[in-house]
């Protein structure tokens, strides 16, 4: 990832200062101010939502949805399209921000950025996708099952990947005839939320199909008791993730939540250990860590953990650690203090629980070092909670049901990988364990705007991001009509 891109001009010039956006970039009263967690410094200021915004932004988006559900498929393809070649043309628009505001290594801003793209171009296919079936029926009639818009689609994306993280929703919503409202976090406003209004307005959206409400958990909680927003997709924390689902259920409204992982990657005594390690590096420490389906548990075979572990703590001593515009830095911050803090207390609470630091443990302002920790009990806390820091917990086993037993132990079920040279048995292991998605001979951190991708037990429900199924489940409704030539003759 040698990736370099421009530090992002002053925000003064975007036209996104001090606003939000509803079809266009309005004066807010209030404003937030947006952070480089690496230096601490800000880069500017977006417009800070009220709930009387949303009331109007709920407003203006049900009339223009109607409107954009209206029109020809193709209006919507060309306009996704056109967002999709702009992004192409000009990465850094989005880029830039991610390495500012969110800490992304330049490397991992630009494959983000990549996501967004392809997440782009697939949502443009699905518009032309087949939307219904023809269903037999035990009358002479015509039976057809179509899919139709929700209607209003209310977005909450998070800080860790805030492109793509709001682009996979708010993409193939609008595609299939939707409007969205979008909350991205605070902490990423613009590359989560203003950088996308800007590129979708450049690229033809009708006014008040999207709209961009930056603010903190009052707004979050709005959008979902609000009761013109049938559909609900959040991405975030188990915790968060609950309290919506408890607020939601009551309302009866359609709700897609994905949340946490504390990822399992299972090495067998087959694997290559140098490569498997190389593996293991990526999965836990690329972008800090601070990923759903990072690695958060290595499950080594007894056999070979000596060597895999000297060779992941060789890799975490020579990561170099850093502010992100240096394109050197292939890690950047933790997003601000009190996660850092969080990842440094289970790191300390674990060493105190009888594990031990083979790497890092340790951190300067917000840059904490890569870590590796051994020495591990299924209770210790930084083998038993997701971290969300750049943090590398080792456990052994002995047998194979031992290490699937353990593997399904945890609350989470979001992604696996299986390190092995017999692909065939890890493919007939995947099938006892309990993950939305296990990688053979990868490690856990993936996923394409094509697939389905989501998870199992408290690490998500109510359905999947990605390929047209998956996207037409969550952002669209099953309507059924019947006809027939005459009308129906009953006995009344």
């Amino acid at each position: 990832m040698t990736t370099t891109i421009e530090p992002a001009p002053s925000v003064a010039q975007y036209p996104w200062e001090g606003a939000v956006f509803d079809g266009a970039f309005r004066p807010s009263a209030e404003v937030i101010t947006v952070t480089a967690p690496a230096t601490g410094e800000p880069v500017g200021n977006v417009g800070k939502a009220t709930v009387e915004d949303l009331d109007r932004a709920v407003e203006r988006a049900r009339r223009a949805q109607r409107a954009w559900a209206a029109q020809p498929y193709g209006a919507r393809v060309a306009v996704l399209l056109k967002a999709a070649q702009l992004l192409e043309a000009d990465p850094s628009r989005i880029a830039r921000w991610l390495v500012e505001e969110a800490g992304s290594g330049q490397g991992k801003a630009a494959f983000e950025v990549g996501l967004m793209t392809t997440e782009l171009q697939e949502s443009g296919a699905l518009a032309s996708h087949p939307y219904g079936e023809m269903l037999r029926s035990s009358k002479p009639r015509l039976s057809v099952a179509r899919r139709v818009p929700v209607g209003m689609v209310g977005v909450i994306s998070p800080f860790n990947f805030p492109g793509i993280l709001s682009m996979r929703s708010v993409a193939p919503a609008l595609a299939v005839g939707n409007a969205v409202i979008l909350k991205p976090d605070p902490r990423t406003s613009i590359s989560g939320g203003m950088a996308i209004a800007a590129l979708f307005e450049e690229a033809g959206l009708p006014a008040g199909v999207l709209h961009i409400l930056p603010g903190g958990g009052d707004i979050g909680a709005a959008i979902v008791a609000h009761p013109n927003i049938p559909c609900i997709s959040f991405t975030g924390s188990t915790a968060a993730g609950r309290k919506i689902g408890e607020a939601a259920g009551p309302l009866l409204k359609k709700v897609h939540l994905e949340l946490g992982g504390n990822n399992a990657l299972l090495v067998m005594p087959d694997a290559d250990v140098q490569a498997a390690a190389s593996a293991g590096a990526w999965g836990s420490f690329l972008h800090q860590g601070q990923i759903c389906m990072a690695t958060g548990r290595h499950l080594v075979h007894s056999s070979i953990a000596e060597e895999y572990i000297a060779a992941l703590v060789d890799k975490a001593k020579h990561i170099r650690v850093g502010d992100p515009t240096d394109p050197s830095h292939p890690l950047g911050p933790i997003i601000d203090a009190h996660q850092r803090d969080r990842v440094h207390a289970l790191v300390t609470a674990s060493v105190d629980a009888g594990a031990t630091v083979r790497a890092g443990g340790e951190y300067t302002d917000l840059f904490y070092q890569p870590t590796v920790i051994t020495d591990l009990t299924l209770d210790t806390p930084a083998w038993n909670e997701e971290i969300f820091g750049p943090v590398a917990p080792v456990m052994t086993y002995e047998t194979l049901d031992e290490a699937v037993e353990i593997i399904n132990a945890s609350e989470y079920g979001l992604s696996v990988g299986i390190l092995t040279r017999d692909a065939y048995r890890a493919f007939e292991l995947a099938g006892r364990i309990e993950a939305g998605a296990v990688h053979i001979n990868d490690q856990t951190v993936d996923d394409e705007a094509t697939i389905p991708f989501g998870g199992t037990k408290a690490s998500g429900v109510g359905g999947r991001f990605g390929g047209p199924s998956a996207n037409l489940d969550t952002f669209t409704e099953t309507q059924w009509i019947t006809m027939q030539a005459d009308i129906e003759r009953y006995p009344f």
